[in-house]
């Protein structure tokens, strides 16, 4: 507990030192917790859109049942292939009825007649979606295919680069803030030296005044993570309107608490230890 008291105390003889240390370990987790909420949301939307029929077959209207039925069974055999649903014509109006609501004119328009039946199919892979697609384009029952190969490709690309420039811009603002630490922790031993050497005169070992520039490393590394945290989740919050009018039909919100804590206790105890590793370099390099 003595240790943390003249922790607080040297903050408080070097304010702006301090200031500077917890605002640059605030921007990096800022950052973080900007890139982790992006990941997460990418996944699940690209977890959303993998789950949803992915490749469409439409019939032609003069499909027998039995036929229809044995494509069914064929593309459900099909390795890879995770659901096949059959859409009948009443089912393809009620559906597009749904979708329509809002507009009258377009629902007085349409009957049951004149829209295809269909086979939704889902795959657990990319890859089988084009194998899909293209038994479909063969069966001489099928008017029609629609393949969403584009949409789910283009979003894994996406959520690649954005866990690949996450991990490299987070990594150098880590870099920088153990630096910054390191800096800052050098400094305040190097105008310690006279303080240290009376210690040093009364008996003190290296371990006992080391302990409270490495809890000052930690207060920094601990209070910037929960400041960067908390502000990309007040930004969060506000923008949280416009994600739910903008991704209606996703369930990307509300974001379950248990990831907003394991995100907070994470980045606190990475927090704690870029305080530890840069006070604890510093010293290691001035209290030899």
């Amino acid at each position: 507990m003595g240790h943390f008291r003249t922790a607080l105390v040297h903050i408080r003889r070097a304010p702006y030192q301090s200031l500077a240390a917890i605002l640059v370990t605030s921007l990096t987790f800022f950052v973080a917790s900007l890139f982790i909420f992006l990941a997460a949301g990418s996944l699940r939307v690209l977890n959303f859109f993998e789950t949803r029929p992915q490749v469409t077959a439409f019939l032609k209207d003069e499909a027998k049942p039995l036929e229809i039925e044995n494509l069914k069974s064929n593309i459900s055999a099909m390795e890879n292939v995770r659901e096949v649903k059959f859409i009948s014509k009443e089912e393809a109006l009620r559906i597009y009825r749904e979708q329509n609501k809002s507009d009258p004119l377009l629902l007085e328009m349409v009957t049951a007649n004149i829209l295809p039946a269909s086979l939704d199919v889902s795959a657990t892979s990319l890859e089988a979606l084009g194998e899909v697609a293209a038994f479909f384009k063969k069966q001489p029952i099928v008017e029609e295919v629609a393949f969403q190969e584009d949409v789910v490709a283009t979003l894994s690309r996406w959520t690649q680069a954005i866990r690949t420039t996450g991990i490299w811009i987070i990594s150098f603002l880590f870099f920088i803030s153990l630096l910054i630490i390191l800096v800052i922790s050098g400094v305040k031993i190097a105008l310690r030296q006279e303080e240290i050497e009376i210690l040093r005169l009364v008996g003190a070992g290296t371990w006992y005044i080391s302990w409270p520039f490495i809890l000052e490393g930690v207060i920094y590394g601990a209070i910037g993570a929960m400041l960067g945290w908390g502000a990309n989740f007040l930004v969060f919050l506000q923008l949280s309107p416009f994600l739910n009018s903008f991704l209606a039909e996703i369930p990307l919100l509300p974001v379950p608490p248990i990831f907003l804590g394991l995100t907070l206790f994470g980045e606190i105890a990475v927090g704690i230890l870029i305080g530890v590793l840069g006070s604890l370099t510093a010293v290691r390099r001035y209290l030899r």
